[in-house]
């Protein structure tokens, strides 16, 4: 009889180990990515901060943008990139407008239209180095796709703020586009995408490897929009993700102890005592 008694003790013990070993894995494993989510965060504020910090320098005038930003036709590492990118400038020199490219498909206020780009040439004694500057958004025709918005580009001299940034994202485009859309099938200033070293390529311009976000305050009168996206750290989805897999983890620890502790060993043996004789 104990024989039996022992032997139909052995499989409730393997379930109470088995479940032992699952809920610790499942609590480990929840807990953990809620830590790797606060260590996603920890990550995107701290390169949020490198940006602030970038953009609350005191802006480069030619002299520094020409001997500091590498030419297109150079190598611009990582950590050279890094050191460069959201720096604030203010620049002196003239536009080339007859190079002007209007990107289709950019959105700004929730409205579809173009991102206007156009070379600066810096003045003297830097002309040899000419920017891309991404100068604002224009609205599109969509009675007539091929209409080019109106925007006025200053002609002589003139002064420029804005920060240093890639080219701007690329869209999908079809395979043998050559850089762009051109849907009037002719000479078309119309743009998906616009590759740096192609157009330095195919303009002879000595363009160098970053663009200039344009945030002068002249934009209006241009005919353009500058509500550029703001930076966001964007943390809060990985705070809030986070707590859910923390609170998933709790929760597996509670169901563990109220079952198969509490429920297993605590309340019998209590029933136990109460219904024993005094």
């Amino acid at each position: 009889m104990d024989y039996l008694v022992r032997t139909s003790r052995i499989p409730d013990l393997w379930r109470f180990l088995l479940i032992s070993f699952s809920a610790l894995v499942c609590a480990g494993i929840t807990a953990s990515l809620g830590f790797w989510q606060l260590g996603r965060a920890a990550q995107k504020q701290e390169i949020f901060d490198a940006m602030a910090r970038q953009q609350e320098l005191a802006p480069w005038r030619n002299a520094e943008l020409a001997s500091q930003v590498p030419a297109i036709s150079q190598i611009l590492n990582d950590s050279k990139r890094k050191e460069l990118l959201h720096r604030p400038a203010k620049l002196q020199g003239h536009w080339l407008a007859e190079q002007t490219v209007f990107l289709e498909n950019r959105q700004m206020q929730g409205k579809v239209g173009f991102y206007v780009l156009t070379p600066f040439r810096l003045a003297a004694p830097q002309e040899a180095a000419v920017i891309i500057v991404q100068r604002g958004w224009a609205p599109r025709n969509f009675m007539d796709r091929i209409v080019l918005p109106p925007v006025y580009t200053p002609a002589g001299m003139v002064m420029i703020e804005g920060r240093l940034e890639a080219p701007p994202s690329k869209l999908m485009e079809l395979e043998g586009a050559d850089g762009g859309a051109d849907p009037d099938g002719q000479k078309s200033r119309i743009r998906q995408n616009a590759d740096i070293a192609q157009w330095a390529q195919q303009s002879s311009l000595p363009l160098l490897a970053l663009s200039l976000v344009e945030t002068s305050d002249d934009a209006a009168s241009q005919g353009l929009l500058r509500d550029w996206p703001q930076i966001n750290a964007g943390v809060q989805k990985h705070y809030g993700y986070a707590f859910q897999w923390f609170g998933l983890s709790v929760l597996v620890v509670l169901l563990y102890v109220w079952f198969q502790l509490v429920r297993r060993f605590y309340l019998p043996r209590r029933a136990a005592r109460i219904a024993a004789p005094r």
